[in-house]
This record gives structure tokens, C-alpha cells and sequence, in this order.
């Protein structure tokens, strides 16, 4: 008995050996298959049995990709639930594998999958009753009907002919996986149904691995896309583009060596090997001249071995007889075999070409999309770069164009068709990259104050190694500033000859001279980014060397400096924008309207403050590290200093304060004065007064440095205080690693500006948000984000590894940071032995409650690692995340990009629920109304400002219902389609589109397109499931209609009762105090009332985006019905793209395709 994804070990003989249990020989030669599916052994290799069977138990490793065992229970091992279809004993299991060896070949055709289901495949069939079968399921060798055994049906009866399936669904998508009580066991893409016969029944089956599955599921969709003509398209095909270009580019190589001038020769002779190893990496750059190389000379004497033992041994006995006559063959056979070993035949090339750059992933990508599954022609690649990738309004000139730039062969580019290297091509290109290349400019809003923006900032800038003992450089600041650094740190001490120096006070750090900072800073400073640039100053001088540093400010930057004085009734920052190409001070100053020459202030000095946590003392340069001060050492005075008053006037807009409290800051603290924090203050502040700290930096900026602890320039975690609204978090650039991978990923989003604005619900003056919340965001909608790690290309073997060889056993961690309710982690399974393309094939899902703060990062790692097991990263905002299948370019630990080393993976992200089982949220409207958990709003004890909010109720419950029941009739049209729960509309039509052919090939379903809401009308008679696919579409299109139709007048009352309720907020403590309200109940009241007003703003925005999401579905379902001919003007004609794209302008203004959503 097998439970899921579990495997056993036998394998099958070739398939023209083994007999069918019926009696009929499955000699394919006899069916004009002959060398095509006869594609070598496909056979589980031992390594990957070794990381399916022989781990530890306890290791992830140890997983099945069919199984998830980290969040179910195993299936009950009973005889009532699982019947035991084991084979064990019986040589016909196989298993299908990607293996590197050229005796396993890779799957790059229909009919290598046909010749695996021939062979058959051990897979697990679900039924309605949670119940699971094993059996061993296999293909006739008329490729005409699909059976299984053992079965108690008689052998005509537990069979499904070819001609009767109406669709092969990938996931885990019917109804009878949805509803089954091992539905969280199943992995989504092990799992596949085919969906038969007039009444559309399903068989519903699991596989041990997502190989298997793809292999069935490609097999069947050619098989039903060619029908009873399956054998002579295979006999025909053989991907007759391919192998012509192949066969021209040999042809090339054999004209530039000057030999073979005929056929005969060219393939006798063939062409160098050196030759041959730069022609197939002219193609595949990624790959080494050693292991191609090694191919060849593996390939050739598998073959001499194959030939030769015949010929040695016939060979022997003439010798036994014939003595030297015989010596002098095997001597000129030798010298000849040994000529031939330097060259490389035509099929040897070809070979060894299909082997190392066929991706089989792909392969099954392009079938999928294929109408004739071997090449994409245009229609092929406008529903592919549609419905998977998001892109907007296609036609057929931005695919011919693709297809000129992609692919490699001249028929291929003369006939507009993409063969599977030329998709290959374009799915590694930029403009596949998982990264939305929109980003890679500014473009956010840059009009909004200082105050609203994360800025890019360092700390230390001057070190490039440790803050104890390490050097001082000026490549520091060259660095930090050409990676968009906008703000960077000047520590200034006396130096000798009056001239400053810039290191860390109190350690052994080395100096170097203020004025050559100050010439990098102006070289440099506006390389990366044109928007201000802020110094922070801490000035340690003596009164004679701070005029020096004036003299150098004033010479060296000049009008680069803002020095213009605040205006005192300003409440906010100028924006950046109005400072492009201003470089601000920060630092000390003197109190406004002083008139001496200079003045006293306190000190601010952070190499003190980290003398005094390691219990060093404060004698200057010289620092004990034997440990840390006593937990409970009060801090030291500050210290008081002169400071020069012309020096006092450069700084305006970034004066330092000291921070008390958030009620000092809240009353005294002026827009110009920023505070900065140590890490440790910050992170405390963060704990205790989360809701606090965000209203502080709503309109007040906040630094926050790395602790003084922090000795070896290790980096605090940016996202912990970004939560908080803290604009400049001070990074120590020199050390590389996680931290400085999530800041230096983050401020990629805006054109790597150095600047980006902070979610809306921490700039809004009145707002409520607390950065330790775990649950969902008030006024803000979750979306689901969905990854599938696909694949991996060319991961190279960890920099410090110890191991001998560049073999790596690669897996992936897939990582959500943000906020706490929001951080998370999943990983793969291990691939053994394989760095070059290994497969993973899992998918994962994620709830992001704040996607404006959140981050996705890749990370690959060796499983057998020594020394050192990071091979890779890439980290990426949630908001530049590209839908479908992109490519995953990986970076080093010290942020430059690896060679060639690559994921693929499919991403897709919606803001509507889905997955899961029905039976829990299939409900119909009325009843989920019922049950449906409606935002409450909080009472303040003021009794005129509560009869307010309350108007606010029956508005947001309407608002509420409006929304709801329009993404529940989605989602209930979605699971009805058979598609995942991030499908978009598009793709859900064409899915339907694929099984509403009648008997006479005609559609049962048109839609009718003259309405601004498509209708789906029958055609005649429908099937049960047609009837209730009308219905469920029904349903959402009247959803929908309610939202387009009410929906404005329930976010004008909800704009109302904001407007009405901000009229009170100036004197709102003023009324609670006259309600006899004291002390911490107005502070509530005051929260209550933010919570309120962040309430009604976020259902306002989220109904306004419910009205979009209806405009967007329809234009969606126009796009689609059009694509897949189901309109009722178009049965049987064929329309031009210009044609369609007309029919959608009559649709409302504001239609614009969603590229945030894609399927799985």
C-alpha cells in the first residue's frame, strides 16, 4: 500500500518488450511510430530515488512533491480509504525524470510523452468519498483509449477512449478535489483531472512528482488536439523547424571548416569538435566548453561501446586464424577511431544540442499554448502574452515583432511562428524578468514632503570594514552614492595642520581629510539620482577648524547647498522634487535668533555612546571590546560644545533634536527638526508605542542609526522600522547580507532615486495604523500572492564551498518580509546532483495584508553544502512583481549578478479570495450574507461625533455586500471554469471555451457582446454543467451590474460623512473634555476616531476598486470571447485582431486590462 508521494522503485523494461495484460504487443513499429517514441530510457534516476527514499524522514528533503507534509496529517492507512493498488513485484512501474545523463533523455516532444503513458505511470485516483486508489495507468498501444488496473469493472468498461475527453485540467480544480477530505494533502501541481464523456464526468488523479503530470497532461492535450490523426502528426511532425535550423547551422559550420562538400560526407566527416562546442555555445552561452565537450566524447564512446563489442568479438575469432593480416585491420580500425573521437557527425549535434538546451518546462509551457503543439504562431503568442503575462492590448505587429527578435531560425521568421527555442529565448530575455521594468524609472509621486518618503540612507559612510578598527575610505561614499544613497554620514574631528579629519571618535578607526569627502560628495553626489542629497554632520571640532569646514562647504559645494531658511507657518517639508540638485545639511544648530559669533550645544557623538555599551571609558582612541557595560549604567550627560554661528545658518530644513517623548515631540518639535534614534530606542519605541511612532512620522522625519553594539558593521533589520514610518534608516553599506539585500532591493522600486513614498495609511494626517499589528490592515484590502518555483538554470556551486566538483544539490526559499502579519517562508524540495536545469515544480501561496510594505525574496542554497551554502538571492518589492512566468535573475551575497544563473518561476497576485474547499465559503449569497463579518466603527464617548458615524453604518454594510457578492459570484465562476484561484476573467473563458463543443463540434455556449455585460446564451440543449455554467455567469453579471449601477452613490454618502466628520477633528479634544472625558480616554477617543475615519476611507477606496475590477472582468470576457470564437456573429469565421480591438471601444472609459493577476 502506498500512500501519497511515496514511490517504489521498479522499473519497467523498454516498451516494445513488455506485453500488454490484454495480449496485444505494444510493438510501436507496427504504428508508424518508428524512433519516435522510442525516445530512450525515462526511468527514475538513482539520484533522484536517493532524495525521494533514502533521506532522513525528518528532512525536507524527504518530501513528496505530491504531498504536503508540513501542514496535514498523513492519510489514515486503512483498507476502507485507500485501496491498495500496488505493483509491487511487477516490471512495469515507470517514473519519468529529467536526468543530465544521456542515456535518460530530457522530454521535448508529444511523442516522448506518448511514450512514457504507452509505457504507464503509477498514479492515485480521487474520488468524491475523500477515498484514494492506486493504480497503474496506462495508454493502448492504438493511442485510442486510456486504462487502468487492477479495477473490479470488467477490462472494456475501467477505460476512457480518447475521443470522448473534453478537457485534461491541470490543479487541483474540480469539485471532487475541492470537496475531498485530503484536498490540503494533495500538492496543486502533482494533481491533474480529465473531464469525460457527454455528461462530463472527471477522473481525478495525483501523481508521485510534477513531472509525471506534465508528461499526462501534454500527452492528452495533443491527443485530443489531434484526434484519430495523432500517429501521422507525430510521424510528421518531429519538429521540422527545429531540425532544419539545427541541420542549416551544421551546414554552416561544415562550409567554414571547408570539408564535406556532399550530404554523404557531412555526415561521415562532420565537423571538429572544438567546432562543435562553440556552435552550440554561440546558442547556449551559460554552458561550459568542458561539459559540452564531455558530452560529445560521453555520447561517442557510448556508442563505440554499443557498436564495437560486436565487432571486437567477431573481430577476435578472424584473428585467432588470420594473425598479422588481422593486427593491421584492428590497427587502421584504431587510428581511424581515433580521428573520428576529433570530429562531430550531424546526429551527434543534434543530440547533444537537444540535450543540453532543451528545457523540458518550457516545453510543456508551449504545449499548453499551442494550437498545433510543436511551434506558437501570432493568436497562439497574443493569448499567451494576454492571459498569461499580462499584456495589454497585444496585436499582431508586437508579435511578429517578438518573434523577429526571438526566433533563431529564418523559416521560423519568414513563417511567424516561435519554435521552442525561440520561446525559450524570449522567456529568458528582460523582458520576461520577474522585475517591471516601469520601475526602472521614477515613478511615483514626488510632489509630497520629505517627510512621506523612505530615503536611502548610510551609516558611517566613510568605513569600509569594521566601526572599531577598520579602515576609512573615500570609495565609501563613491560607492554608497552611485547605489542611490541620499543620505550619507561626515564625522569630523580636529586633525593636524588645521586641517579635519572624518573617522568614528574613540575607536581605532582610520582618519582621512573633510575636504576630500567633500570633493567625492560633490562629484558624485548627484550620479545615481538628481533628487537632495543630505549630509548628516557631526561636528566635533574646535571653533577654528569649524571655519575651515566652512571654507571647504562654501568652495567645494558651493550652490549645491540649500540654505534658504524655513518658513516658520510651513507645517510640512518642500517635496523633493523642488529640491532636485540641492544638497541639506544635518546637524546641530544654534536657537533661532541668536547673535553671537557662536554658541553652546550639546554634543551628539556616537563613538562615545559606544564606548560607553562595551564599558571602554571615553579617553579618545582607545576602546576595551572585553564586554558590555552593566545593563542598567545610566547614559552619561551630553556633552556641551561651541559651535560657529555661520556654521549653524548651512543647516535649515534638517536640524537635530533630541528626543524626549512623542508628547514633547508632538507639541514642540517644529517640521524641520528631526530626531535621531538608536536602534535600540527605535525598536523599543517600536514595541511599546507602535501606533505612536507612525503618527510621529506622519509629518516629523526620524533617523534611526545601528546600535553601537554592532562593532563588526552588522546591519539591523530596515523592515522593523520601516513599519514604523521612519524615513532614514542609516545601513552600514560595507557589509552585504540579508538586510542591506532588502534595502538595497527596496529602493530599486522608484528608478533607484533613493526615494519612495511611504503607504498612503502612514502620510494620511488622519489615519490609524499600528506597525506590531498581526491581523489584516483596517482600510486595507489582502491579496493573495501565489509563486511557483519552476525551475532553475545554471547555479553554480557556492563561492567558499570546500567540496571537490561544481555538483550542488539546489533548493529554494521562497521569503515574505513586511509586517509581522505578513513575514513568512516556504522552501522546495531538494534536487539532487543537478545545478544545470533542476526542476522543482511547487507552488506556494501567501497572504500579503500590506502589500505597499512588502518584500519577496528568492533564496537558493546547497543542500550538501561544505563551508559555505549560499548560492544565490534575489530580492524584490511585492509592488514591482511582473505576473506569469518570469525569470528570476540571481545575485551574489555582495549584490552583483550571477552569470547565467537563473529561476523561472510563475507568479501571480489578486486581491480576491479563492482556493480551498467550497463547502466552507461555496455558500450562496443570501446565506453568506448572513454569516458575513461587516467592519465595525468605534463609539468615542462624544455624542455629536458619534451620531455621525453612526449615519456611516448601513452605507458600509452596503458597500460591504456590493463588493463581497461580486468576488464571491467570481469565485464561484472561477471554480466552476476549472482554473486556480488567481485566475483572471480571461482566462476563466478561454477555459470554458475548451469543453462547450456539441456533438457536432459546434459550441453549446455563445456570448452575446452588443451589452455593455456580455451574455452567455445556450445554443440549444445543455448538460447539467453547461446549465449551471450559465447560471453561476448569470449570478456575477448581475453582481457585477449592482456594483457598476450603486456603487457611486454609496461612496458619495460614505465622501459625506468623511467630509462632516473632519469638521470636529480640530477640536475634538476640546468636546471629549466637555463630555467629562480625562486623561487616557480622550487619547482613546482620539484613536477611535482615526480608526473611524481610516475605516470609511478604506471601503470607500476598496468599493471604488470593486467598480474597476467590474469594468476590467467584462472588458476581459469581450477580449476572450473574441479569442476563442465564441461570440454569436462569429461562429465559423475568422476575425483579424483590428476587428477585435474595435468591438471593445464602446466599452466604458477606465477599462484597462489587470496585469496584477495570472494563473498558476
Amino acid at each position: 500500500m502506498a500512500a501519497f508521494g511515496e514511490e517504489s522503485g521498479a522499473a519497467s523494461p523498454p516498451v516494445a518488450e513488455r506485453k500488454d495484460t490484454r495480449g496485444n504487443g505494444l510493438n510501436l513499429e507496427t504504428q508508424r511510430l518508428p524512433g519516435l517514441v522510442s525516445n530512450g530510457n525515462c526511468a527514475m534516476t538513482d539520484s533522484r530515488t536517493r532524495s525521494q527514499n533514502d533521506t532522513n524522514p525528518g528532512s525536507p528533503r524527504s518530501e513528496s512533491p505530491g504531498l504536503d507534509v508540513e501542514t496535514t496529517k498523513p492519510i489514515p492507512r486503512r483498507s476502507s480509504l485507500i485501496k491498495d493498488g500496488s505493483r509491487a513485484g511487477r516490471d512495469r512501474k515507470k517514473n519519468v525524470s529529467f536526468s543530465s545523463s544521456l542515456s535518460e533523455r530530457k522530454i521535448s516532444s508529444a511523442a516522448d510523452c506518448i511514450h512514457t503513458m504507452v509505457e504507464g505511470s503509477e498514479l492515485r485516483k480521487v474520488r468524491s468519498n475523500s477515498r484514494v486508489y492506486q493504480r497503474y495507468y496506462l495508454l493502448d498501444a492504438g493511442l485510442q483509449a486510456l486504462s487502468w488496473e487492477p479495477s473490479k469493472k470488467e477490462s472494456d468498461k475501467a477505460r476512457i477512449s480518447v475521443p470522448s475527453i473534453r478537457e485534461v485540467r491541470t490543479g487541483r480544480n474540480t469539485e471532487t478535489f475541492r470537496t475531498s477530505g485530503v484536498y490540503d494533502q494533495i500538492s496543486e501541481d502533482c494533481a491533474f483531472s480529465i473531464i469525460f464523456g457527454e455528461m462530463y464526468e472527471t477522473l481525478d488523479l495525483v501523481a508521485n512528482c510534477a513531472e509525471v503530470a506534465n508528461v499526462w497532461v501534454t500527452g492528452l492535450r495533443y491527443m485530443m488536439q489531434n484526434g484519430k490523426h495523432t500517429l501521422d502528426m507525430l510521424a510528421s511532425s518531429q519538429d521540422s523547424l527545429r531540425l532544419t535550423w539545427l541541420g542549416q547551422l551544421f551546414a554552416s559550420a561544415v562550409a567554414a571548416d571547408g570539408k564535406g562538400h556532399l550530404e554523404e560526407e557531412e555526415e561521415e566527416e562532420g565537423i571538429p569538435l572544438g567546432s562543435a562546442v562553440r556552435l552550440i555555445r554561440s546558442v547556449n552561452p551559460a554552458v561550459s566548453n568542458g561539459k559540452v565537450e564531455h558530452r560529445f566524447k560521453e555520447l561517442q564512446r557510448l556508442r563505440e561501446r554499443t557498436g564495437g563489442a560486436g565487432a571486437g568479438g567477431r573481430d577476435g575469432a578472424g584473428t585467432a586464424s588470420s594473425g598479422g593480416v588481422g593486427d593491421k585491420d584492428h590497427n587502421d580500425n584504431d587510428q581511424r577511431r581515433v580521428g573520428r573521437k576529433e570530429r562531430v557527425t550531424k546526429s551527434e549535434f543534434i543530440e547533444v544540442f537537444r540535450d543540453i538546451c532543451t528545457r523540458p518546462e518550457i516545453y510543456f509551457l508551449l504545449v499548453q499554448f499551442s494550437s498545433n503543439k510543436e511551434f506558437l504562431d501570432t493568436k497562439d503568442l497574443m493569448k499567451f502574452l494576454e492571459a498569461e503575462q499580462g499584456v495589454a492590448q497585444v496585436t499582431d505587429e508586437a508579435t511578429l515583432e517578438l518573434i523577429q527578435s526571438h526566433e533563431p531560425s529564418e523559416e521560423g521568421r519568414h513563417r511567424g511562428c516561435l519554435s521552442l527555442d525561440g520561446f525559450t529565448s524570449y522567456l529568458g530575455s528582460p523582458e520576461c524578468h520577474l522585475f517591471d521594468r516601469e520601475h526602472g524609472v521614477v515613478c511615483q509621486d514626488m510632489n509630497q514632503p520629505l517627510s512621506h518618503y523612505y530615503i536611502n540612507s548610510s551609516h558611517n559612510t566613510y568605513l569600509i570594514e569594521d566601526q572599531f578598527q577598520g579602515p576609512s575610505d573615500i570609495t565609501g561614499y563613491i560607492r554608497a552614492l552611485k547605489m542611490g544613497c541620499r543620505c550619507v554620514e561626515v564625522d569630523v574631528w580636529d586633525g593636524p595642520d588645521d586641517e579635519p579629519l572624518v573617522y568614528t571618535g574613540h575607536t581605532l578607526t582610520k582618519p582621512m581629510a573633510f575636504r576630500c569627502v567633500l570633493d567625492a560628495i560633490a562629484r558624485f553626489a548627484f550620479a545615481a539620482s538628481e533628487y537632495p542629497l543630505i549630509v548628516c554632520v557631526e561636528n566635533h571640532c574646535s571653533l577654528q577648524q569649524q571655519r575651515v569646514m566652512l571654507q571647504h562647504l562654501g568652495k567645494i559645494l558651493g550652490d549645491k547647498l540649500y540654505t534658504d531658511p524655513p518658513s516658520e507657518e510651513e507645517w510640512y517639508l518642500p517635496s523633493p522634487h523642488s529640491l532636485k540638485g540641492r544638497i541639506i545639511l544635518k546637524g546641530r544648530k544654534l536657537e533661532i535668533g541668536w547673535e553671537g559669533e557662536d554658541g553652546e550645544i550639546s554634543d551628539e557623538d556616537e563613538g562615545a555612546d559606544m564606548c560607553q555599551k562595551i564599558g571602554g571609558g571615553g579617553s579618545e582612541r582607545k576602546v576595551s571590546t572585553s564586554g558590555v557595560a552593566p545593563p542598567n549604567t545610566p547614559p552619561p550627560p551630553p556633552k556641551k560644545f561651541q559651535l560657529l554661528k555661520e556654521l549653524s545658518d548651512m543647516v535649515t530644513l534638517c536640524r537635530s533634536v533630541r528626543f524626549v517623548d512623542f508628547q514633547t515631540s508632538l507639541a514642540k518639535q517644529r517640521p524641520w527638526e528631526l530626531c535621531s534614534l538608536s536602534e535600540t530606542l527605535a525598536l523599543r519605541l517600536a514595541s511599546e508605542q507602535p501606533g505612536n511612532f507612525v503618527n510621529h512620522n506622519k509629518r516629523l522625519l526620524s533617523r534611526v542609526h545601528p546600535s553601537p553594539m554592532r562593532l563588526d558593521s552588522t546591519n539591523m533589520n530596515p523592515q522593523d522600522l520601516w513599519k514604523c514610518g521612519c524615513q532614514i534608516v542609516a545601513m552600514n553599506y560595507q557589509t552585504a547580507g540579508l538586510m542591506m539585500d532588502l534595502n538595497t532591493s527596496w529602493f530599486r522600486q522608484n528608478g533607484n532615486c533613493g526615494y519612495v513614498l511611504r503607504p498612503a495609511i502612514m502620510r494620511q494626517e488622519v489615519s490609524y495604523f499600528s506597525a506590531d499589528t498581526r491581523d489584516t490592515v483596517p482600510g486595507v484590502s489582502p491579496q493573495l500572492l501565489h509563486v511557483k518555483v519552476i525551475s532553475g538554470q545554471n547555479l553554480p556551486r557556492p563561492r567558499g564551498s570546500g567540496a571537490k566538483g561544481d555538483v550542488v544539490d539546489p533548493y529554494v526559499y521562497v521569503e515574505i518580509h513586511g509586517i509581522p502579519a505578513d513575514c513568512a517562508e516556504r522552501r522546495t524540495r531538494t534536487v539532487i546532483q543537478n545545478g544545470d536545469n533542476p526542476i522543482f515544480d511547487e507552488s506556494f501561496e501567501f497572504k500579503i495584508n500590506l502589500p505597499e510594505l512588502a518584500m519577496v525574496r528568492f533564496v537558493v542554497l546547497d543542500d550538501d553544502f561544505i563551508g559555505d551554502e549560499f548560492i544565490g538571492q534575489y530580492t524584490i518589492p511585492l509592488e514591482c512583481l511582473q505576473p506569469g512566468y518570469r525569470s528570476v535573475p540571481l545575485q551574489s551575497l555582495t549584490g552583483e549578478e550571477l552569470p547565467h544563473a537563473r529561476l523561472f518561476v510563475h507568479v501571480a497576485l489578486t486581491n480576491r479570495r479563492g482556493g480551498g474547499k467550497p463547502h466552507k465559503r461555496g455558500l450562496s449569497v443570501r446565506k453568506a450574507r448572513r454569516g458575513r463579518d461587516y467592519t465595525a466603527l468605534r463609539d468615542l464617548g462624544v455624542r455629536a461625533i458619534d451620531e455621525v458615524f453612526k449615519m456611516a453604518d448601513p452605507a458600509l454594510r452596503e458597500a460591504t455586500d456590493l463588493r463581497e457578492n461580486m468576488q464571491n459570484s467570481v469565485v464561484l465562476f472561477r471554480e466552476l471554469c476549472g482554473v486556480s484561484a488567481v485566475a483572471n476573467m480571461m482566462q476563466c473563458v478561454l477555459a470554458l471555451s475548451s469543453w462547450v463543443a456539441g456533438p457536432d463540434g459546434a459550441p453549446l455556449l455563445l456570448f452575446q457582446l452588443r451589452d455593455q455585460y456580455p451574455a452567455l446564451e445556450p445554443q440549444g440543449p445543455l448538460p447539467e454543467v453547461l446549465r449551471k455554467a450559465v447560471s453561476t455567469y448569470d449570478t456575477m453579471v448581475q453582481a457585477s451590474r449592482a456594483v457598476i449601477e450603486l456603487s457611486d452613490g454609496v461612496y458619495d454618502r460614505m465622501l459625506h460623512i468623511q467630509t462632516t466628520a473632519m469638521e470636529f477633528h480640530e477640536k475634538l479634544q476640546s468636546m471629549a473634555a466637555k463630555e467629562g472625558l480625562k486623561g487616557r480616554k480622550i487619547s482613546r477617543a482620539v484613536e477611535n476616531f482615526s480608526w473611524n475615519m481610516t475605516i470609511l476611507k478604506g471601503q470607500a477606496h476598496l468599493l471604488k476598486d470593486a467598480r474597476a475590477e467590474v469594468l476590467d472582468n467584462m472588458k476581459q470576457v469581450h477580449c476572450a470571447a473574441l479569442t476563442s470564437n465564441l461570440t454569436k456573429d462569429g461562429v465559423g469565421a475568422e476575425r483579424s485582431r483590428s476587428q477585435s480591438r474595435r468591438s471593445l471601444e464602446a466599452l466604458p472609459e477606465g477599462c484597462t486590462t489587470d496585469t496584477g493577476e495570472g494563473s498558476a
